[in-house]
């Protein structure tokens, strides 16, 4: 019986010896890096993941304007997957969701209309049920996109092109925060305000060497779109936001009622971040049936709107601070935040970024974006500029012009030999119809041409002026 090899059984490829260690290593590298770079760490430009991305491009596409009307988001994520993103349909239905919820995102980037679940854990509807579009935010991040603010890339199978990262006017990362998880690596980082952030970009824009006790006294902490009431001391949040790792302790926020007799109770209207308010009166309800809360009678939800969960104190003795600081010591009313500022950076590698390494690169994008569109504009002034010189020819040799389109076969060679016009002239002046052409005014095509020159000299100015920079993206960031 002969032997057979195993290149006797494999075709179509090459076959290379190798340790099997060594290529179970590189394909668990290739594998880790896939999921560290297409799926769960954001870009510290426009703290986006790709899905995320992908779904506000795919949006735009569909001109899903804030002020426009909804669409079926069945019809956003089948053109998500369907062009961008070959994943499932309910993992990007989720994303959409998430950007929706007010309760998940600090500034929605998406306006859903129809049933996008609750702070109680409860589901989203189908997404055939749900309709969604834009928000201001949203269109904040994608401004400029066609104004070659930044570069695209093919799509998966090569028939569309996306975005890399957004041109991003809105600093959407610390203002809407990320989580995710990754092979070997994870990134948490909260929302914040977005008021304090532009005031601390500001800051770091006149003192790019700024401290980080100035940059924390600007930007005080995280910013929860459920509220809640930040436990920490300052050298705590410091020591976090200066190497981009630590946590914070987050209680939800209380006020005592009072009633008749001298009773009172507890009324929270503030809970932690990402805490379901279901399961969080279910545990307090399971203790308290498991007689481990003596200080509680009862938990009662009267929420609306707004969040109102009532506690009854056992008796008018009890003190409202030990009774919390009870139920804080065991159940969701307190929780723990981890931060871990890890992001991909504008080189395209996952690192942990502090504060202040955070807040420059999105500085540092905005100022590539303002060149490349002030490049881009320039260049479309320019070519204006060369279509109305060709205007202002054709007005001052009107009759001239009009017997060489009537008599010449080649009439572009014609008007270019006679009047030294560039090609773009010549075309300009022949996809011009005859009625329009005696129409021309001197007087608008010499406007025009002196508004543009004067907007071009202007352009280039920033160009070549870094201060005439920093003025333009502090008038944006304020």
């Amino acid at each position: 019986m002969s032997k057979t090899s195993i290149s006797d059984t494999i075709s179509g490829g090459k076959v290379r010896d190798t340790l099997f260690s060594d290529a179970i290593s590189e394909r668990y590298l290739t594998y880790a890096l896939s999921i560290i770079m297409s799926r769960s760490l954001p870009d510290v430009r426009d703290g986006l993941k790709p899905v995320h991305r992908r779904l506000l491009y795919a949006m735009r596409q569909l001109k899903l304007d804030p002020g426009g009307g909804y669409k079926k988001c069945a019809r956003v994520v089948g053109d998500v997957i369907g062009k961008y993103h070959p994943h499932g349909d309910q993992a990007v239905y989720d994303a959409l969701v998430r950007l929706a919820q007010e309760f998940s995102a600090r500034y929605p980037l998406i306006d859903g209309q129809g049933n996008f679940g609750s702070l109680d854990g409860d589901n989203a509807a189908a997404m055939r049920y749900t309709e969604a579009r834009l928000t201001a935010e949203a269109q904040a991040l994608l401004e400029g996109i066609d104004e070659d603010a930044i570069n695209f890339r093919q799509t998966y199978d090569g028939d569309e092109i996306e975005p890399i990262v957004l041109p991003a006017a809105f600093p959407n990362l610390l203002a809407n925060g990320a989580v995710g998880i990754a092979v070997g690596m994870a990134t948490s980082i909260p929302p914040h305000n977005v008021n304090e952030i532009c005031n601390a970009l500001l800051h770091l824009i006149k003192f790019p060497h700024a401290t980080f006790n100035k940059l924390l006294e600007l930007i005080p902490g995280p910013d929860f779109p459920t509220g809640g009431i930040l436990v920490e001391d300052q050298n705590t949040l410091l020591a976090a936001y200066k190497i981009g790792r630590g946590g914070f302790r987050i209680r939800a926020k209380w006020v005592v009622e009072k009633l008749e007799r001298g009773q009172y109770q507890v009324i929270i209207t503030e809970i932690p971040y990402q805490v379901q308010k279901s399961k969080l009166i279910e545990k307090i309800a399971d203790l308290l049936n498991a007689r481990k809360l003596p200080m509680l009678n009862d938990v009662i939800d009267e929420s609306a709107e707004e969040v109102r969960i009532v506690l009854e104190p056992k008796n008018r003795g009890i003190e409202p601070v030990h009774l919390m600081e009870q139920l804080f010591n065991q159940t969701d009313l307190e929780t723990r935040f981890n931060l871990n500022m890890n992001v991909i950076d504008s080189d395209n590698t996952p690192r942990v970024m502090n504060l202040r390494e955070v807040l420059q690169a999105f500085l540092d994008h905005r100022f590539n974006v303002l060149v490349r569109r002030t490049r881009f504009r320039i260049k479309k002034i320019s070519n204006r500029l060369e279509v109305l010189e060709a205007y202002l020819i054709a007005y001052l040799n009107l009759d001239q012009i009009i017997y060489i389109i009537r008599e010449n076969d080649d009439a572009k060679s014609a008007l270019i030999t006679n009047f030294k016009l560039t090609e773009n002239q010549a075309d300009a002046i022949l996809n011009m119809r005859l009625r329009r052409l005696r129409r021309l005014e001197e007087l608008e095509i010499k406007t025009e041409h002196e508004q543009l020159t004067a907007e071009k000299i202007r352009l280039n100015k920033i160009l070549k002026n870094k201060n005439l920079q920093k003025k333009n993206i502090s008038t944006e960031v304020s």
